[in-house]
């Protein structure tokens, strides 16, 4: 299985750049994958598409102010620093660049931009990991405790690096249903939703289900092997609650459909699903969902358009079909549809 055989051209103009002024007006495409079909509609129409009976999953992951920029102590070097997990309550891993410029034992330190607080921030290089990544370790140069508020007082919106403006607020790179910190990119697939969808979903009798699965780096690092049986996925959070699985199963049991609002939301589900039923579950998963998987959980899935040669987009080649779905794509670009973090959506069902 090449990974080229997933790729498709897109033109740069129709990478989206911004998100819309109202997040349920974009365009969605709809995919019958039992009879290979394709329709078109927006996204505030989703509820027309699902049943009573089904059951939406959301993603309550809230993307945190990631991205940080620092100087080593020692040269005045400057380094950016993209956080991908916490390990303790001052202990990440993270993205470094440039790599080669630091090692085991490098300090950085913080520019203030706020107070004087912010200042006594530093950190230490306490591993290098590989592939870019590293194990950095924040501390006081005065005594503070309260490390997570300053860490993300001096970060800003982690934006992909295709996204030209990278001034645009946090809040516009967020679900509106965002709770719990952790991811360094959104799930965007729920970027689409307002209250007024969801009034119209709780109205008809559809459930509303949470999981969380804070995205790290597998959403944008891309594929470096010619097969993709050889490509690792690094492992992501994520936490399911007992009352939630009980929810999900209660829907499965009386036939109702599974709808994943997301790809990571699709790997949740998948990786917590055992004999048919989904399992509570706090920890990590690595599941790189790829041609011949059998899903066990989900139904349906809304999801964005994806970089081509991507695992998402992958992943939704296993779900649907690769030869619906690159119709279906080349539909879309024909179409002048958006791509990407603030682009257009798609159903598959």
């Amino acid at each position: 299985m090449k990974v080229s055989d997933y790729y498709y051209h897109l033109p740069k103009n129709l990478i989206a750049q911004e998100p819309l002024k109202e997040r349920d007006k974009s365009k969605l495409l709809i995919i019958d994958r039992s009879k290979g079909s394709i329709e078109e509609d927006v996204f505030h129409n989703l509820p027309e598409y699902l049943g009573e009976n089904d059951c939406l999953v959301l993603n309550d992951s809230k993307v945190i102010p990631a991205r940080l920029f620092a100087i080593k102590k020692d040269t005045g070097a400057k380094i950016e620093i993209l956080l991908l997990s916490k390990l303790s309550n001052n202990l990440w891993t993270a993205l470094i660049k440039p790599f080669k410029r630091v090692k085991k034992g490098t300090i950085l330190v913080y520019p203030s931009k706020i107070s004087t607080r912010e200042s006594n921030l530093k950190s230490i290089i306490e591993e290098k990991v590989g592939e870019g990544i590293v194990k950095i370790r924040f501390f006081y140069e005065k005594s503070y405790k309260n490390f997570e508020k300053d860490i993300f007082s001096l970060g800003i919106v982690p934006l992909p690096p295709y996204i030209k403006n990278q001034n645009i607020p946090l809040k516009r790179y967020q679900t509106i249903y965002a709770k719990k910190e952790g991811s360094v990119a959104a799930p965007t697939a729920g970027l689409h939703f307002t209250n007024e969808v969801f009034k119209r979903i709780r109205k008809k009798g559809i459930k509303i289900a949470t999981i969380t699965l804070h995205v790290s780096l597998d959403t944008f690092r891309p594929i470096k092997v010619d097969n993709i049986e050889n490509h690792v996925i690094y492992s992501e959070k994520f936490y399911l609650s007992e009352e939630q699985s009980k929810l999900i199963n209660s829907v499965k049991a009386v036939g109702g459909r599974i709808i994943a609002v997301g790809t990571t939301t699709v790997r949740t589900l998948e990786s917590a699903t055992k004999n048919g039923e989904i399992k509570p579950f706090s920890g990590r998963t690595d599941l790189f969902i790829k041609p011949n998987y059998r899903f066990k959980m989900v139904d349906g899935i809304i999801t964005n358009f994806h970089l081509p040669c991507s695992t998402l987009f992958i992943m939704i080649c296993a779900f649907a079909n690769k030869k619906v779905v690159m119709n279906a794509y080349n539909l879309a670009i024909k179409k002048k549809y958006k791509f990407y973090s603030f682009g257009d959506a798609m159903l598959i069902l």
